[in-house]
């Protein structure tokens, strides 16, 4: 599978001492309980699959084509939804270990991957519209939802509209709060939205990806990104500036949030979540980047396996 939801984290561009603060947050936003319930789920958390075997399907939102692979049978569903300028492919780590485990669906968000991208308003409500769409034309009453970077918002405001199909939430890399003033943002988009698109946004992505140790998943990264169009990627990057989205009310389904230690985010950030999220499971892991789902699949695999049996959506795993 390719690789796109692994690129929000960092900022390379010069904007003054606050603002390269406040671009780190963007982009990194953007973007076990017991292991007795794991000492089976281990062994096929660690076991290699093979090669995607599901074909392409397609559901619509307004006229558009929303492309999503789906592994397995059920009315119940673990969904995985990528970052900005990304793709299902990111989650190329995770969809073997969990179809064996219950129905998993991987989705290409409007705008990018293999989903249509016409030029219109790529908000983070038209996202969990899609999200919807997608659950419909797979017959899935109830998801738990795995979002990476600006996929936190998006299953966030799925959760808002469509809070009883949602049986909990998991946040990788992702935000929860603002991460700048309308000011602040204008001025980090800017260079998107000039005509050297390629050249700025492949200098944003370089910096993001400096702390990512493969050379070869960075380049893998930087073409998936770099593939999604400027209208989308800019469109997208304003609906995250949007306070709207940002709002403290209160999730109250079961979370995960694993998180890479950073810099940017806040001494209060565990906090503030448990705030927004009573029911947490709030994890930072150490010596990961932003895209630490593809950099160590195996521990992030079992961390969300012991979540999903804890809440009791999957059964002990048993070989």
């Amino acid at each position: 599978m390719k690789v796109c939801d692994r690129l929000a984290a960092r900022r390379t561009f010069s904007v003054g001492e606050a603002m390269k603060k406040t671009a780190l947050f963007i982009i990194a936003i953007l973007f076990i309980s017991s292991l007795a319930t794991s000492a089976n789920a281990q062994a096929i958390v660690n076991e290699q699959g093979p090669s995607d075997p599901s074909p392409g399907l397609f559901a619509r939102l307004d006229g558009a084509r929303i492309h999503y692979r789906n592994y397995g049978r059920g009315d119940e569903a673990v969904v995985f939804i990528h970052g900005w300028t990304c793709d299902m492919s990111f989650w190329g780590g995770q969809w073997y270990t969990f179809s064996r485990l219950k129905r998993t669906i991987l989705i290409d968000l409007p705008g990018h991957g293999k989903s249509d991208k016409p030029q219109i308003t790529y908000s983070m409500d038209m996202f969990a519209r899609a999200v919807k769409a997608v659950l419909d034309d797979a017959q899935v009453k109830r998801a738990v939802l795995v979002g990476h970077s600006m996929g936190t918002p998006v299953i966030r405001q799925f959760y808002r509209k469509y809070p009883k199909e949602t049986a909990a939430l998991v946040i990788v890399d992702g935000g929860l709060r603002a991460f700048g003033d309308k000011k602040m943002m204008d001025a980090f988009i800017a260079p998107l939205r000039a005509p050297n698109y390629g050249e700025a946004a492949g200098r944003f992505v370089d910096g993001m990806l400096t702390p990512v140790k493969s050379p070869k998943l960075r380049e893998e990264i930087k073409t998936s990104m770099l593939s999604t169009p400027q209208h989308v990627a800019v469109s997208a990057m304003e609906a995250m500036a949007d306070p709207a989205i940002w709002g403290e009310d209160k999730i109250d389904v079961p979370v995960l949030a694993v998180l890479a230690k950073a810099p940017f985010w806040p001494a209060d950030n565990e906090k503030f979540y448990r705030s927004i999220a009573p029911d947490m499971d709030y994890q930072m892991w150490d010596g990961v980047s932003h895209f630490l789902m593809m950099e160590e699949p195996d521990k992030f695999n079992r961390t969300v396996v012991i979540f999903l049996a804890k809440i009791k959506f999957i059964r002990e795993v048993r070989r």
